[in-house]
């Protein structure tokens, strides 16, 4: 199989960044996406060239770090898949595949295809965690928690933090994966006691952190790898507003 990549080179945040085609053969349509692009850089190794920046860990749709825009879409071509669940049979041979990184104002670039999403890692810690005594851990079924609250919860807690979301949104907004993360503690009762503080204190640093405003279009939906719901949002903005109420 051979493809040209079309891939967006820069070297550091300051630079000026622009794209470089790659045409590389004998790749397998049963690679993933990550794969090839290792392949590349073999190549590339093996020319004195300098290899491309970019991130992944687990390679296995958990992590969230593997996020990239390929050919105009977050992650790829599918729905709800991760760029390293992405394999090259979703290409045809031939083909060229324009490759570059998140856009985003609070995503500044770090080199390559690499950003700098710690702006979600300081909205985690103004509230992504409850306050409870530590020691023996205690029964699972110490506090029972009925099936419609469990699966709110869980269905929350699958954000793997990739930030699909901010980038393709128009307005870089921060919004559906700060809801999913204030809304998955908030619907538990271990995360009763700071709701209030935490739906503020995550808002409000998201807003600091240069994110855009939500304008419902529901892009984010649409690309979540996880197809985490809007309604998410609605609910973090209404329960924003009552905190703001109450002083």
């Amino acid at each position: 199989m051979q493809v040209t990549f079309k891939i967006w080179r820069q070297s550091n945040a300051e630079a000026k960044g622009s794209f470089k085609s790659y045409p590389i053969d004998g790749l397998s349509k049963d690679m993933s996406f990550l794969e090839a692009l290792d392949h590349l850089n073999e190549t590339l190794v093996l020319q004195d060239e300098e290899v491309i920046a970019f991130e992944y860990d687990c390679r296995e749709g958990i992590c969230g770090q593997c996020g990239v825009f390929i050919n105009g879409r977050a992650h790829g071509p599918h729905d709800n898949t991760t760029t390293c669940q992405l394999h090259m049979r979703s290409f045809e041979d031939g083909s060229t595949i324009v490759v570059e990184p998140w856009r985003a104002a609070a995503f500044p670039v770090v080199k390559d295809l690499i950003v700098d999403r710690s702006g979600l890692d300081r909205i985690i810690e103004q509230g992504g965690f409850i306050s409870a005594k530590t020691g023996t851990a205690p029964e699972a079924n110490a506090i029972l928690i009925n099936k419609e609250v469990a699966d709110k919860a869980m269905d929350a807690a699958a954000c793997i933090g990739c930030g699909a979301c901010v980038a393709t949104c128009k307005n870089a907004s921060a919004a559906l994966f700060t809801s999913a993360k204030i809304n998955h503690l908030n619907s538990l009762p271990q995360g009763k006691q700071e709701a209030v503080r935490r739906v503020l204190d995550m808002a409000n640093q998201m807003d600091r952190e240069g994110f855009g405003s939500c304008t419902f279009t529901g892009a984010c939906q649409v690309e979540c790898p996880e197809g985490i719901s809007i309604t998410n949002i609605a609910e973090m903005n209404a329960l924003r507003l009552k905190a703001q109420l109450l002083g």
